[in-house]
């Protein structure tokens, strides 16, 4: 199982990414997906969670309605689209796959399956 993440880099503050991930076989049709990130020195948060069907998300409290998690079955594709970020957005976002269920996955003990990581950095 793969779950190949792209699309991070440097990025202005204020500025727009939007990163994607590509699982292999049919992870993506059968399983939850979220967003991870973690920042030197901090825990892994989840940043955005989405259930199989993309009919329910989950977004973590800092997010503040700049991120927007969606997923197409049919073209086996994740992705978060992240708007006016800050400095603080500063991590390596990481894609995940969990058990498939009708609400998103929130624990990251939960999720059986991750990328490799993108890193994302915004200046100031």
């Amino acid at each position: 199982v793969q779950l190949q993440a792209s699309g991070g880099g440097l990025v202005q503050a204020g500025g727009s990414l939007t990163l994607s991930c590509a699982p292999s076989g049919r992870i993506l049709q059968t399983h939850n997906m979220g967003w991870f990130r973690q920042a030197p020195g901090k825990e892994r948060v989840i940043v955005a969670a989405i259930n199989w069907s993309g009919s329910s998300t989950y977004y973590g409290g800092f997010v503040k309605g700049r991120f927007t998690i969606s997923r197409d079955n049919a073209k086996k594709t994740l992705d978060l689209q992240m708007n006016s970020l800050k400095p603080e957005d500063t991590a390596v976002y990481y894609c995940a796959a969990a058990e498939i269920s009708l609400e998103p996955t929130l624990a990251a003990n939960e999720y059986d399956y991750w990328g490799q990581g993108t890193q994302v950095t915004v200046s100031s």
